[in-house]
């Protein structure tokens, strides 16, 4: 199936954080093909010698445009902890480069798409060039399926029921708070596990969640996978992986 773009679909804006959804190209909003089929650059994050993920989601309807490509490789990703200054400095420096090299872009005319994984504004690197940039060009996020939503709906587990309140948690944290805040919820989900999932994998024991959590790996793309939690072990998760525990509200 082809893609046509609206007429005149950009209008003056010039910047655009562009969701593409949690992976499967068929979740990408008519909006986001719309302007990643008009935009005189499609930038990408990435890992150095790898294409991005939301560039490879792109694929099925642009497919390879190398006249219109700007990468944006990190300098750093999982091997420095994101609390060293080994990270910190090199990161901020990444963003300001890379905000430097759209802004030219921008200045000389032309529409910079920036291409984002699930939505922009939820944990999204475009929100970094979105606060240095948005005050100076005109800007449009526009909105896409979260990886979470393309998870519990792949998992066939609805996650929240009546009054049920949901928590969002990066594994990041403390062991010890991952604890208070899922005894204090009544459905959650928990991001960010890489090498985070043993301990993840102790805060939902402690909190007698562990047979409610379900392990989601690469949600609605082709290496999907999805088992209980209590049935995985603790082998480091990758990038694309979430933990799910659903709530057990009102049911009518």
């Amino acid at each position: 199936m082809s893609f046509e773009p609206a007429k005149n679909p950009l209008g003056k804006t010039l910047l655009f954080g562009v969701g593409l959804g949690p992976g499967d190209p068929d979740y990408m909003t008519v909006r986001a093909r719309d302007i990643i089929l008009s935009a005189d650059r499609l930038v990408h994050f990435c890992k150095r010698g790898r294409r991005g993920h939301a560039r490879i989601t792109a694929d099925a309807v642009v497919g390879q445009d190398a006249a219109r490509e700007i990468e944006l490789a990190f300098p750093v990703t999982i091997e420095v902890p994101v609390e060293d200054d080994g990270y910190s400095g090199p990161i901020t420096r990444f963003y300001d480069e890379s905000a430097a090299l759209l802004a030219a872009e921008m200045e000389a005319g032309r529409s910079v798409a920036v291409l984002c994984d699930g939505d922009p504004f939820f944990y999204g690197s475009f929100m970094h060039l979105w606060r240095r940039l948005s005050h100076r060009f005109p800007t449009e996020v526009v909105p896409g399926v979260t990886g979470m939503a393309g998870a519990w709906t792949r998992a066939n587990a609805p996650i929240t029921w009546g009054d049920d309140i949901l928590t969002v948690l990066p594994g990041t944290l403390p062991e010890a708070e991952l604890v208070r805040r899922l005894a204090d919820t009544d459905a959650a989900v928990i991001m960010k596990l890489g090498r985070n999932l043993p301990k993840v994998r102790r805060a939902l024991e402690a909190t007698g969640l562990i047979e409610r959590a379900i392990y989601v790996e690469q949600a609605t793309m082709a290496g999907q996978a999805i088992i209980r939690l209590s049935e995985r072990g603790d082998a480091e998760a990758p990038y694309f992986s979430m933990v799910l525990v659903p709530g057990e509200g009102r049911r009518l």
